[in-house]
């Protein structure tokens, strides 16, 4: 699988690790490809993935992971629209506190035959990296369409090493950001700290 991760920071880094570990052909979508940090996490993936400015990453991409700050997603979307319209997308941006905290419709707007999915929103990266408490695999609870896109989306989840569990489509993304909203005041309200995740349990 061919995917575009924009921005290069922990979540998209981490994730990016995981993937070219996995075998699928990676390249980070960053403004600035020869900075130190970017050049450090090449380095850490050990030449398993590549850097690219944004609008090359997003052709190259069969798959566009929006890893950036919420506060850039519109105006990068609306900039390579055409490009991006018509692969999966999967926003992982936040905007905790504020009246939307995803970017699905701004992405639909701009790209409206973008097979967009919710996911990767809800947890630090920290259980991105290690997704395993003791012998307990982390769940990561997603949302989008029900069609040829999700199983795509449902093995790139599997090969970070997380359980799927998909809470319908797109309507439920506010409904998703809402684990996220919860994950963040238990790590930081409660105090708790990041390494803490979820588990749905059925019987």
């Amino acid at each position: 699988m061919r995917i575009a991760i924009l921005g290069s920071g922990n979540i998209g880094g981490t994730l990016g690790k995981k993937w070219a570990q996995a075998g699928h052909d990676v390249v980070f979508g960053v403004r600035d490809t020869n900075s130190s940090k970017v050049k450090a996490l090449l380095e850490a993936v050990d030449g398993k993935a590549s850097a690219d400015h944004v609008p090359n990453a997003i052709a190259f991409g069969d798959v566009v992971l929006v890893a950036i700050p919420w506060s850039v997603v519109e105006a990068t979307v609306r900039a390579n629209a055409e490009a991006i319209d018509g692969k999966i997308v999967i926003d992982a941006s936040n905007n905790f506190g504020g009246p939307v905290v995803n970017h699905v419709e701004t992405i639909s707007a701009h790209a409206p035959t973008a097979k967009v999915f919710r996911a990767f929103n809800s947890l630090g990266w920290e259980n991105f990296e290690d997704p395993q408490f003791g012998e307990t695999q982390v769940d990561l609870f997603y949302c989008g369409s029900d069609d040829e896109a999700r199983p795509v989306v449902e093995g790139l989840i599997e090969d970070v090493g997380l359980r799927p569990v998909w809470v319908g489509d797109l309507d439920q993304a506010r409904l998703v950001d809402s684990i996220g909203s919860l994950w963040v005041q238990l790590a930081y309200g409660r105090g708790i700290g990041r390494r803490i995740a979820f588990k749905l349990l059925s019987q």
